[in-house]
């Protein structure tokens, strides 16, 4: 669902019906013109989904390598139906593009999968700026949507 409009769900589809859930959203402070645009799309978002906004819950790290360890201290919290991942990482000279953005994955993915708790990975990933900026509004309104479709799903399941 990530990056397209196509496929789009209908605004009264019960899967993005947020207004019984509570959402946390971690977001990363570098690249922070970025991420401040990704929360603020996500958290538009997730209202226009029936989430309330005394149910979003956003905190703050300073970069990508951080998210993991608040979103798994929110996750053992017990207090929220899904989780958002907010970051940009922008390839530089070195190893160290790599490093970040495949540990910070790798450890969003360990604390979904160790707490069966959605989380929305909208951590950018990319080879300069303007792919960043080009993708934050979208990414994080897609995030806000997987988030509640997700809780929803797993509502259901369980």
């Amino acid at each position: 669902m990530f990056g397209s409009d196509k496929g789009r769900l209908a605004a009264g589809d019960q899967r993005l019906n947020g207004d019984k859930l509570a959402i946390g959203l971690v977001q990363a402070r570098f690249n922070h013109a970025v991420t401040d645009a990704l929360a603020q799309a996500c958290t538009a978002e997730l209202r226009v989904l029936g989430v309330r906004e005394d149910r979003i819950t956003l905190v703050q790290v300073p970069g990508a390598l951080e998210v993991p360890v608040a979103l798994q201290a929110m996750a053992e919290s017990g207090k929220f139906d899904a989780l958002v991942a907010l970051g940009c990482i922008v390839r530089g000279e070195t190893y160290h593009f790599e490093l970040v953005a495949n540990e910070s994955g790798a450890g969003v993915s360990r604390v979904a999968l160790d707490y069966q708790l959605p989380i929305a990975n909208a951590i950018l990933t990319t080879e300069n700026m303007e792919q960043a900026i080009a993708r934050q509004s979208d990414n994080g309104r897609d995030a806000a949507r997987v988030a509640v479709e997700m809780a929803n799903l797993l509502d259901d399941i369980g």
